[in-house]
């Protein structure tokens, strides 16, 4: 039996995405070998790997003076990647919205001058920081933000205006969960093992006029922009499995109805687990109602006990992955693309079930949130 998977990352995939992959595991469309073992230049990889461009091309409308690059290394490499490649002048502007932001700023520091443009480090990064009126740098090679931020639970739900700095984001934990306007930005980047396929690859759209320039000469080739567009993502050996299960995604998510359809679902099921949290006596949100995400909802009961109780429950309920973050505690409940409707209302019974039973703790819970919220 197959639990309701609410992991942050690597997180649920769709089940007819993963019956087909178990049925093409031994033998991919007749060629008599699972694509675990094909050569990455081989015809049937190449046909694997401009499929999976032409379709995320496809859900987010990708204008023509896009790359698309499948790359390795992770969201850990990007922060350095980012820096590498773009902060040609030495200074980059950063929004630090939360843990991954501010990571990406850290790492960015190692290669030139990272500003913080602005921060909600104050209130716990409850929020995304005002960004209204934001003025970069003179001079900045780009402004970096993150647009969703998966352990705080908070999203941009309108991006930040640079004018000629190009603007880039990290979309890992949102990546093609409802439309986005790619031409807003000089550069998005998303590791997979959220919303799109299994940990391993990272997408990385970039403009054409961003990509011409060559990198900083300290720059690891697995890292350059560069190299990778110049040689469509096989310069080295890419992780050829990842990059199939992606296009089953991908066209999962076509088949579905794309970006717009998606984006409704994901919407109505945040929506539903929010008001439910809102209505409560004994769960609150962790996040400012402005910034809420619609990818990462956290909750907390006030009490690290009850909290750790309810993850407890949860799991004997077949609900996993709803402890949150190491660093913030409380509950995080992910609703990526593969995570259904019927997932959550599970959860909430399995909330109201438990509110029932802890009805005499809600009183306690309330008085002491005030003092918890620091720490979230």
């Amino acid at each position: 039996m197959r639990v309701a998977n609410f992991n942050a990352g690597p997180a649920a995939l769709p089940e007819d995405v993963l019956r087909q992959a178990a049925d093409e595991m031994l033998d991919y469309q007749g060629c008599g070998m699972s694509v675990m073992e094909m050569s990455h230049r081989s015809p049937e990889f190449k046909r694997i790997i401009e499929a999976a461009e032409a379709d995320v091309r496809d859900l987010y409308a990708i204008p023509d003076n896009y790359r698309v690059l499948f790359m390795q290394g992770g969201g850990t490499g990007q922060f350095a990647a980012v820096p590498m490649n773009l902060m040609r002048r030495g200074v980059a502007d950063y929004v630090v919205s939360g843990r991954w932001a501010l990571k990406a700023q850290q790492e960015a520091a190692k290669y030139g001058t990272a500003n913080v443009l602005a921060t909600s480090e104050g209130t716990g990064y409850d929020r995304i920081p005002d960004c209204s009126g934001l003025e970069p740098t003179p001079g900045a090679d780009y402004v970096y933000i993150c647009a969703n931020e998966t352990v705080n639970g908070t999203r941009y739900h309108e991006f930040p205006r640079t004018g000629d700095v190009p603007l880039v984001a990290d979309i890992s934990s949102c990546m093609l969960s409802e439309p986005l306007d790619v031409s807003q930005f000089g550069l998005v980047w998303g590791g997979v093992q959220k919303n799109v396929g299994p940990a391993g690859v990272v997408i990385v759209i970039i403009r054409d006029d961003l990509v011409r320039e060559p990198a900083l000469p300290i720059t690891p080739t697995v890292f350059d922009y560069k190299v990778a567009a110049d040689n469509g993502s096989l310069y080295n050996t890419p992780p050829c499995w990842n990059i199939y299960m992606c296009d089953l995604v991908f066209k999962w998510l076509k088949a579905q109805g794309g970006m717009e359809e998606i984006g409704r679902r994901n919407h109505a099921k945040a929506e539903l687990l929010y008001r439910r949290i809102d209505d409560s006596s004994l769960f609150r949100g962790t996040a400012d109602p402005a910034s809420r995400s619609t990818m990462n909802v956290t909750f907390t009961t006030g009490n690290p006990e009850l909290d750790a109780a309810f993850v407890a429950r949860a799991k004997a309920d077949g609900l996993v992955g709803v402890k949150g973050h190491r660093s913030v505690g409380g509950m995080r409940a992910s609703l990526y693309n593969a995570v259904t409707l019927d997932d959550v209302r599970s959860l909430i019974a399995c909330m109201d079930a438990f509110e029932r039973d802890h009805a005499g703790s809600a009183a306690s819970s309330s008085s002491s949130s005030t003092s918890s919220a620091s720490s979230i």
